[in-house]
């Protein structure tokens, strides 16, 4: 075996890690801005080469890498921290080594940042997870305001879909997004934030 196989396969040889996608698992909800963590997810498990599976035990379709376990719950966006809590349950993963991937609608479209722990600000997933895992979780913000923002309630703008340009500015960010999930995984994980 070759010395950079050999760092291949020891890619993730630390504590289990989980990801958690935030979104709502009926179809319709496909491409709407509370369902951007659902849409990384399924980029990052794609590029990963991974298989998801439902997986009723955790109210969840899950994918399993090397080290870490994605997660898309299927409880809707307001209960994840059911699915999450029986995730971390199962694997004796600890809610540090748990990353919530989400949208946020205080943040510029297309607009990344990075945390571990806070308070919820008013996101209701946020106040799921926090209320089952606590408040020390590591968040990955991805902003979705936009200017039609100011027109509706919150409500509908969160469960509208994006627009064709709004959807590649989020294109546009995915490197930069799946490189803070690396780094989650490999414990190099800063509170930072990325226009």
């Amino acid at each position: 075996m070759s010395f950079l196989l050999s760092l291949v396969n020891l890619r993730y040889t630390g504590t289990m890690k989980l990801l958690v996608a935030l979104g709502n698992p009926e179809p319709k909800y496909d491409n709407t801005r509370h369902n951007i963590g659902f849409f990384v997810a399924d980029t990052f498990a794609t590029a990963h080469g991974l298989t998801w599976q439902n997986k009723s035990k955790f109210k969840a379709t899950v994918a399993e890498g090397k080290g870490f376990v994605i997660a898309k719950p299927a409880t809707y966006y307001n209960l994840v921290g059911e699915s999450a809590r029986a995730i971390c349950d199962f694997y004796k993963i600890s809610p540090h080594d748990v990353l919530i991937i989400h949208d946020d609608l205080a943040l510029p479209l297309g607009t990344i940042r990075t945390r571990h722990g806070g308070s919820p600000a008013g996101n209701n997933g946020i106040k799921s997870i926090t209320q089952h895992l606590g408040d020390t979780t590591a968040r990955l913000r991805i902003g979705t305001h936009t200017e039609h923002r100011d027109t509706i309630d919150d409500a509908t703008f969160v469960l509208n879909k994006f627009s064709t340009g709004e959807r590649a500015i989020i294109d546009e960010q995915l490197p930069k997004i799946t490189e803070f999930i690396e780094s989650f995984l490999h414990d190099t994980f800063e509170t930072t934030t990325h226009k």
